[in-house]
């Protein structure tokens, strides 16, 4: 270990019979060897020359290096063998495939339901939905959504690679699903757009309107989930809470969900407390042909101008007004 580093015979022999061996220092600390080397000077009485004490340092770190690199040098040894193996199977999975793609190919060209990109939508049957590479999927009626298991007309020995494209994408339409409070898949709802006062949203739209009116209904369904505490004697709840839209889903309520009336609870607090100013945002918006984002960020500012004028008691504004006081201030408002 110290071959070369000057360190004298006599200190090592001193060390030996201390009980330290080779391994013993290569393992030890910064601070473990200088308090070897104080211990060598103050109560071994030992004369260490200079070279000594910067030969032993040196020593234990070249060691220590040494082994460092000798270790790193086996992962790596068994990380290109490893990966050889998976680029062999690679290759023999790559052959496999490109052997039974011909086959494929014919069953797919003879298949009546898988159409060529270059043909024309109008060619397309009633009531699928086509996803990429020409596969053309049944309507699934269970959830209204896609699914894998309505492939009709796939050959069972089709390519590896075939497989994990349909696998992955189901996993892209199931990430995409939106998730109820409870976890569970749900329908989406159709986007919101900025209406004017009484007007009704064309085509597969919703209105502003329309929006107010879900909050008016969540009021009911916390009525009603009020009463069915009180005959079973368990605590009532006050405000819109997870309760409340629970059994609003127990009840067939199904477009009514915590996230989206959550998003919106500062809109309809500014319809509350001052419709003029409300209706008045909506028109501009609306000649503007701003989407529903930019209209949801506008209601904030009258909602500080209101807070601002109750000494910033938000709080207060919500409690006192008779539709508002069964929402949480959104935190954000808050803010």
């Amino acid at each position: 270990l110290f071959r070369e580093y000057g360190v004298r015979y006599l200190t090592m022999a001193k060390m030996t019979e201390m009980g330290f061996t080779a391994n013993t220092l290569i393992n030890m600390t910064e601070e473990e060897v200088d308090d070897l080397m104080k211990t060598l000077v103050e109560i071994y009485r030992m004369d260490l020359l200079l070279g000594e004490r910067y030969g032993i340092k040196s020593a234990i770190r070249a060691e220590k290096k040494r082994l460092q690199d000798s270790l790193e040098m086996q992962k790596l040894e068994l990380l290109s063998e490893t990966e050889r193996k998976r680029i062999q199977d690679d290759q023999n999975t790559f052959a496999v495939a490109m052997a039974s793609e011909g086959t494929s190919k014919d069953v797919r060209a003879s298949d009546q339901l898988i159409l060529p990109e270059s043909a024309s939508a109008d060619h397309a049957p009633l009531n699928i939905n086509t996803c990429k590479g020409g596969l053309i999927i049944p309507y699934n009626n269970n959830n209204g959504n896609l699914c894998g298991s309505g492939l009709m007309g796939m050959p069972e020995h089709s390519s590896e690679s075939d497989e994990r494209k349909i696998d992955s994408s189901k996993q892209k339409r199931r990430r995409s699903k939106e998730t109820g409070e409870d976890g569970e898949d749900r329908p989406r709802e159709h986007p919101f757009i900025v209406t004017e006062p009484g007007e009704l949203a064309r085509g597969k739209k919703n209105g502003l309107d329309y929006l107010f009116d879900l909050y008016e209904q969540c009021g009911k369904f916390l009525l009603e989930v009020q009463r069915i505490s009180k005959e079973r004697g368990e605590k009532c709840p006050t405000k819109v809470t997870n309760q409340v839209f629970r059994h609003a889903k127990y009840t067939g309520a199904v477009y009514i969900n915590k996230p989206k009336m959550r998003h919106y609870v500062h809109c309809y607090a500014l319809h509350c407390l001052d419709n003029e100013q409300s209706n008045h945002l909506r028109r501009i918006y609306k000649e503007r042909g701003e989407n529903v984002g930019a209209w949801r960020q506008a209601c904030y500012y009258p909602l500080v101008a209101i807070a601002r004028e109750n000494n910033w008691d938000i709080e207060g504004v919500f409690n006192r007004n008779e539709k508002l006081k069964i929402w949480y201030v959104p935190t954000k408002l808050r803010q």
